[in-house]
């Protein structure tokens, strides 16, 4: 796996930093707010699992699964493919997500659970690539901005591939356009 990086962005021990001082900030903004962290199914598990170890606050979880993509593509329309468990109304709900690409799904997502009157919605994103961006939306929480580059590990994936290595790298171009 290691030979379709072109470069690593960042190690584990910087993502490990990130998450950390996001997770302080958490638990600053969201003392005595239970708040209910909701994971954006695949890519997000890694960084959610991660980050709610950092977070000192009472708080619940949930996840949802939805599709966008296909390979590198993403289709333009977002189907829920998982919904949550719970009620949200009245909660303050921190939506986690592996990157803030086009901002498509996550403007979409927000606009799907805002119908059911959370007290507040704040987005947290491992990565955040502006350069991308085609909907009005922005993280609350942002670890790192990338460039405009295919990125994979620590949970974000090329056809289910590369979610396991403990950074995050950009994959080279031959592996993905095949």
């Amino acid at each position: 796996m290691e030979n379709d990086i072109q470069e690593i962005l960042f190690s584990r021990e910087e993502i490990y930093r990130r998450v950390s001082e996001i997770g302080a900030q958490i638990t600053e903004d969201f003392k005595d707010k239970d708040p209910v962290f909701i994971g954006v199914l695949k890519g997000c598990f890694i960084f959610m699992a991660d980050l709610m170890r950092c977070v000192n606050v009472k708080c619940s979880m949930d996840f949802m699964a939805v599709s966008s993509y296909r390979g590198t593509t993403s289709t333009g329309a977002v189907s829920i493919n998982k919904d949550l468990s719970e009620p949200i109304e009245g909660r303050h709900i921190i939506l986690v997500e592996d990157i803030l690409d086009s901002g498509v799904t996550l403007n979409y997502l927000k606009n799907y659970l805002q119908v059911r009157k959370p007290a507040s919605i704040t987005i947290a994103t491992l990565m955040d690539k502006p350069s991308r961006r085609k909907a009005d939306i922005y993280a609350d929480y942002s670890c790192f901005e990338v460039p405009d580059a295919f990125v994979v590990g620590y949970g974000l994936d090329y056809n289910q591939r590369y979610r396991n290595l403990p950074y995050i790298g950009v994959l080279k171009e031959e592996v993905y356009s095949k």
